[in-house]
């Protein structure tokens, strides 16, 4: 098993947490999160992969035969995929409104936020 998956996981987060780190507008704040979130998706493929490995049907195979995927891998990542487009919809639409309420989109003039 490689470790280049893992590794390209870690290096897209990485990424995307500089990004989110040194970003100075919201909505590149919002994109540089769904870079990180994008690098679940990888490490959930990596994780689930295997060699020769074929879609977990099993009316045509005998038992053994073949190496089988996980299918709990793959649902974890449709629905990895699901839950990432409702948080970023969701904060799309509150930057639209901190937009519309203090007409910046810039984190450091909103100083009303601040404790």
């Amino acid at each position: 098993m490689s470790v280049l998956p893992y590794l390209i996981a870690v290096w897209i987060f990485l990424v995307g947490c500089y990004g989110l780190a040194t970003s100075r507008n919201l909505i590149h704040a919002v994109g540089c999160l769904v870079v990180c979130q994008s690098a679940t998706y990888v490490l959930l493929l990596a994780v689930g992969y295997r060699a020769g490995g074929t879609a977990p049907v099993h009316s045509d195979l005998r038992p053994g035969s073949r190496p089988l995927v996980d299918p709990v891998v793959q649902a974890l990542a449709l629905t990895d995929v699901v839950v990432g487009a409702t948080v970023t919809a969701l904060l799309l639409a509150l930057v639209i409104q901190v937009a519309k309420r203090h007409g910046t989109l810039n984190p450091d003039e909103l100083s009303e936020l601040r404790g």
